[in-house]
């Protein structure tokens, strides 16, 4: 039941924008915001709550931004060395951050996150500030293509490497480190006892998250094709925790779930009428009242697996 669920969803993304193609751009968004709620998520099996998460996805943005203006404009090129670019960061800050736990790991991550966006909106020489930066179309596999057929092939693209990085994930969560990094949330003290390096697990799960976030940003920049200092601002990282405690972090899948519910909602809700928050509001309200494993709880009750 749960291979043919996850036949069907694959099948309908791969579908959607043939049959409505205004959907494509908003699907591709939703999966490069799904990579970045992942990390959130992979960081939240810890009980660790990141509500700066964002300026991952913006490390990458910029750091393929100007990776292009240096004459790098291969996709793969691009793709690899942002997500790079977001995991040496996410190594760097979180050698600092590991050691702290609760509010105080959340509002850090929050203050890392600000410094950022004044940064990028202040030095106007380097980042073009408010007005931020211009990506052009990169080659996708040596090929020049037009705007047109880069944003499909950059959709399809990232179809796929949801279902490998999405793999990947699954095998780190289910692997000693995994495992490790769910009991940092139940037992912290005993895992020390154990002799098990509670900050070594810790910093490799932070590094992982940031590395996700960093193939959104990669994912969104590309689609965009402008990247801005908004991408670093908190309201952006606390949607990422909105995704990924709407779609639920018992699956890899969850956040994918949360952010093409909510990207699609959104989308629809514009479209109908001017009050499009309020929809989304009650939409959200039912859902986190309702479903406390989230979507992906949902999908797994009425598959007959325990959520």
């Amino acid at each position: 039941m749960r291979a043919a669920l996850f036949l069907v969803a694959l099948a309908a993304l791969a579908l959607a924008p043939i049959a409505a193609p205004w959907l494509q751009f908003v699907l591709t968004l939703a999966v490069a915001k799904g990579f970045a709620a992942l990390g959130v998520a992979v960081l939240l099996r810890g009980g660790l709550i990141s509500i700066g998460h964002a300026m991952f996805y913006a490390v990458s943005a910029y750091a393929i931004a100007f990776l292009a203006r240096a004459g790098l404009n291969e996709f793969v090129v691009l793709l690899v060395l942002g997500t790079l670019a977001s995991a040496v960061t996410g190594l760097i800050v979180g050698a600092f951050l590991v050691r702290y736990r609760a509010i105080f790991f959340a509002m850090l991550n929050l203050a890392m996150s600000m410094v950022l966006y004044a940064l990028l909106s202040k030095l106007y020489g380097i980042t073009g500030g408010t007005d931020g930066l211009r990506l052009a179309v990169p080659r996708f596999f040596g090929m020049t293509l037009d705007k047109a057929s880069f944003d499909t092939a950059l959709y399809y693209a990232g179809l796929v490497l949801m279902l490998g990085v999405g793999y990947g994930v699954q095998r780190y969560l289910a692997s000693p480190l995994g495992h490790a990094l769910a009991a940092v949330h139940t037992n912290e003290l005993r895992l020390e006892y154990l002799g098990v390096p509670v900050r070594i697990v810790l910093l490799i799960a932070y590094t992982v998250s940031a590395a996700l976030a960093g193939i959104g940003g990669a994912i969104a920049a590309m689609a965009i094709g402008h990247i801005l200092p908004e991408f670093a601002f908190w309201t952006a990282s606390g949607h990422l925790v909105l995704v990924a405690v709407l779609g639920g972090i018992g699956g890899v899948a969850g956040p994918f779930i949360g952010s093409l519910f909510l990207e699609v909602l959104h989308t629809l809700a514009v479209g109908v009428t001017d009050a499009w928050n309020l929809i989304i509001g009650v939409a959200l309200i039912g859902v986190i009242f309702f479903l406390p494993s989230g979507l992906y709880g949902l999908l797994r009750r009425r598959s007959g697996e325990p959520a």
